[in-house]
């Protein structure tokens, strides 16, 4: 295991953060990136060659021209702009494949500096190990609100008995083997979840625990609008069950209807009248609301299916400083 390790020593690493409008939090941000980057290359734990890459997801502010003056004043920071904002998951994806053939390895991270940016030389170390891809995971979410932690954690059960694949309390803080980015550049598919693809992958995992902590300068850019429509990505990207759930419900519905005729004509040939208009608006209701539900879930797939057959690129680059 030990000349494993040495073998691959001072692999060359390129750190992805996607980044939009962040011009409140880069100039804190690009200061400790440097920091970490020169300290892991000068006790030769990666290559002189390293990289951080900064993705520019179409920020309306001076993100994009504060890259370009990061790459001007140090070669260790290099930028992709995108045509337009696409989303962080589309920003990132768009980062590792610049990095893709340059690197030995990648490291994603937010731009804001919440999950720990110590916990790459542990990720490093478990990757020289022998591990294709290492996740982040949150050790504790005694700092969200009760809201965020109750909902955080309700979403990974929810994926779980969906079937779908998910590293509880991992969002997108992660190392990938150029091996794992290969397999993962195969995958062409327009709706994005990262954190259900990359499980898909196989190759052997690893995880670093890390204490995440708080936002070092800026605004948060996944309000609880951006938060719910990641989980519905998650959870239609990820798993059909959802569509067996209609059929499924559609078998109980015919059966409560069965059943309520066999008391209705119980009770005609008992002798009880039965005129209840308001019953009866009840059922309609009840009807009208499976129905709409059932249509509403399905039309999200077929919308799904009608994006994918478009075969739409997921990100476009307008312009890459190396």
């Amino acid at each position: 295991m030990e000349t494993f390790k040495n073998e691959f020593r001072g692999s060359t690493l390129y750190i992805v953060v996607p980044c939009y409008n962040e011009e409140e939090a880069l100039p804190e941000t690009s200061r400790r990136l440097h920091e970490k980057m020169h300290a892991l290359i000068n006790n030769g734990t990666i290559s002189e060659f390293s990289r951080v890459l900064l993705v520019n997801d179409g920020s309306k502010d001076k993100t994009w021209q504060m890259i370009k003056s990061l790459h001007e004043a140090d070669k260790l920071f290099c930028g992709v702009c995108l045509s337009r904002n696409r989303g962080h998951q589309n920003a990132l994806l768009a980062g590792l494949m610049t990095a893709k053939d340059s690197a030995d390895v990648t490291i994603s991270m937010d731009a804001d500096l919440q999950d720990d940016i110590n916990a790459v030389d542990e990720m490093l170390e478990k990757y020289y190990a022998g591990c294709e891809i290492v996740y982040g995971v949150r050790c504790s979410r005694e700092k969200d609100t009760f809201f965020k932690r109750f909902t955080a954690e309700g979403y990974y059960k929810l994926l779980d008995k969906l079937g779908g694949e998910i590293v509880y309390n991992h969002a997108d803080y992660r190392l990938m083997s150029k091996t794992a980015l290969e397999a993962l550049s195969k995958y062409s598919e327009v709706n994005l979840f990262l954190r259900g693809i990359v499980p898909m992958l196989g190759y052997q995992t690893g995880v670093v625990e890390y204490e995440r902590g708080e936002r070092i300068a800026g605004e948060s850019k996944y309000p609880l609008k951006k938060m719910l429509a990641l989980a519905a990505e998650g959870v239609t990207s990820l798993s059909i069950k959802p569509l067996r759930a209609i059929l499924w419900s559609g078998v109980a519905t015919l059966f409560a209807d069965f059943m309520l005729l066999v008391v209705f004509v119980i009770q005609a040939i008992a002798g009880i009248p039965f005129a209840s208009v308001k019953t009866l608006l009840l059922v309609v209701l009840l009807m009208g609301g499976l129905i709409l539900t059932g249509i509403g879930i399905v039309g999200e797939y077929i919308g799904k299916i009608y994006l994918e057959t478009k075969h739409r690129p997921s990100f476009i680059i307008k312009s890459i400083i190396e």
